[in-house]
């Protein structure tokens, strides 16, 4: 328990005041974690290897093994040579971190509701499709618009196999 204390105090703070900063924690960490996973989507990123031990509670990740960026939306572009069954593909990094996650909500069942922590694992795909939302129109220059639009962007671009990132270059005005 002395670690997920020190964890709260020096990362994320915030949780402390929580009914149950245990359970708070795992959420902020849920968030953070969704955050990477769509400036990762938004950007074309692809990691190589995205195991537990990849992956950090602040919502970023190191070790990246072979990365590469998406030629094209390809969502089950892989960066790993040895990914034969597509383990880490482009679109199923979501669910790679969501899996990572539902490991470390096990470490924390000793110290708060199981069912708690399986609701915050639920959220963890609208957590990532709203931040999906706010890093795609960030880098179609947007403030805001209708989700369906994000949508049907990608939507298009896996349609039309524009280069990936050419299609945002050139719709931001690039040229």
């Amino acid at each position: 328990r002395r670690l997920i204390d020190y964890s709260i105090a020096t990362y994320w703070p915030q949780a402390a005041d929580a009914p149950d900063p245990v359970l708070a924690f795992f959420a902020c960490v849920a968030d953070a974690t969704a955050r990477l996973a769509a400036e990762w989507f938004a950007a074309g990123f692809v990691h190589g290897v995205l195991n537990t031990d990849n992956m950090t509670i602040t919502g970023e990740s190191f070790d990246y093994g072979p990365w590469r960026f998406l030629p094209v939306l390809e969502p089950g572009f892989t960066a790993a040579y040895f990914d034969e069954n597509g383990l880490y593909a482009f679109a199923r990094q979501p669910d790679a971190l969501a899996w990572n996650l539902a490991r470390l909500a096990e470490c924390l069942l000793p110290f708060t509701a199981h069912d708690g922590l399986v609701a915050e694992l639920e959220r963890f795909s609208e957590a990532f499709d709203a931040a999906l939302e706010v890093q795609t129109l960030a880098r179609l220059g947007l403030v805001s618009a209708d989700a369906s639009l994000v949508t049907a962007f990608y939507g298009a671009l896996r349609t039309t196999r524009l280069p990936y990132e050419r299609a945002f270059f050139d719709l931001v005005g690039g040229g």
